[in-house]
Formats: C-alpha cells, structure tokens, sequence
C-alpha cells in the first residue's frame, strides 16, 4: 500500500519538472523567433533604402508591420492565451492600417478620402472581431473553470454520500471490528 503514493508521488514529480523543461525550451524558442524577426526586419528595411518617395515610406511601413505582427503572434503562440492571441490580432489590424494608410498618400481627392476610410473600417472590424473573439475565450474558459468546479463538489458529494452508507455498515458490528470497519471507510472515502 505504501508503494502507490511513493509511485503517484514521483510521476508527479516527473511530469512537474518535464513541464517545465518545455516550458524553458518554449521560453528558448521564443527568444530564438523573436532574434530571427528582428533580422528579417532588418533585412526588408534594407531593401527600402534604394526606393524613394512614397514607396520608401510604404516599403519602410510595410517592414515594421510585418515585424510587429510576427512578435505579437509568437508572443501569443508563447502565450497561448484567449488575450494574448487577441492582443495579436488587434496589432496585426492596427499595423495593416499603417501600411494601407501609407499607400492612400499616393491618390488625392475623394479617392484618398475613400481609401483612408477603407483602411479605417477595415481596422476597426478587425479589432471588433478580436475583442468578441478575446470575450468568447474568457467565456469558454470561465464555463470550463465552473464545469471542473460543479465536478469537483458533485464527486466530494458521491464520496461523502458513499462514506455514510459504508459508516452505517460498521455499526452493526462491535469494539474493535467496528473501530477498523470505520478506518477503512475513512481511509477509501477520503475522510478525516
């Protein structure tokens, strides 16, 4: 008998500590995509030094958006949360903006007024649609925390019920039978 827990207890301890030797080799291949990130970043920024005007500054816009979307979903990836992946989205709307922003210098008139107007629309979906998504994960997370919860009290309450019923079994015996009859009902029921 006293073998089981000794058993339960080092699986414990082994899952423990595999978890987090993948939660640092994670932490290590986060940092690892953010180095590569930031050297494609400056790689494309690069790329915008022989362009000039309006192009420079779409091609510049162009490479800051990809690197701020690229960190914020291997932030949310490393993350892995309802808000972090929200957090990802509204910064790949809001970087999408910038860059369709930028292009709208190149019309004039109604068609930059409208183009501008698309850019913010669009941006402002975007967001909208990562915040109702962000609300639907903390509703799912919240239900499943009331779920394990409601599992929780209704196994404490079939045990409880169990350990009456084994209990009032013991009273038909005497002295020391009774005594262990009790102890054995405490200790398969979890009672104290």
């Amino acid at each position: 008998m006293t073998k089981q827990p000794r058993i339960g207890a080092a699986l414990i301890a082994s899952l423990l500590l595999a978890v987090g030797t993948f939660a640092h080799a994670d932490s290590d291949a986060y940092k690892a995509q953010k180095q590569t990130i930031e050297a494609r970043h400056d790689a494309a920024k690069g790329q915008c030094k022989n362009l000039s005007g309006n192009a420079k500054d779409v091609c510049q816009e162009r490479a800051d958006a990809d690197r701020d979307i690229a960190l914020a979903e291997a932030e949310a990836n490393d993350k892995n949360t309802p808000a972090a992946h929200a957090d990802a989205a509204r910064t790949r709307a809001k970087a999408e903006y910038k860059v369709k922003n930028e292009q709208c210098d190149d019309l004039a008139g109604n068609k930059k007024d409208v183009c501008v107007k698309e850019a913010k629309a669009a941006r402002d979906k975007a967001i909208a649609d990562a915040d109702a998504r962000e609300k639907a994960g903390k509703a799912t997370s919240k239900a499943a925390a009331e779920q394990n919860a409601a599992a929780a009290k209704a196994s404490n309450e079939k045990r409880e019920a169990d350990y009456k019923v084994a209990k009032e079994r013991c009273d038909e015996l005497a002295g020391d039978a009774k005594k262990s009859c009790v102890d054995d009902a405490k200790r398969r029921f979890g009672q104290s």
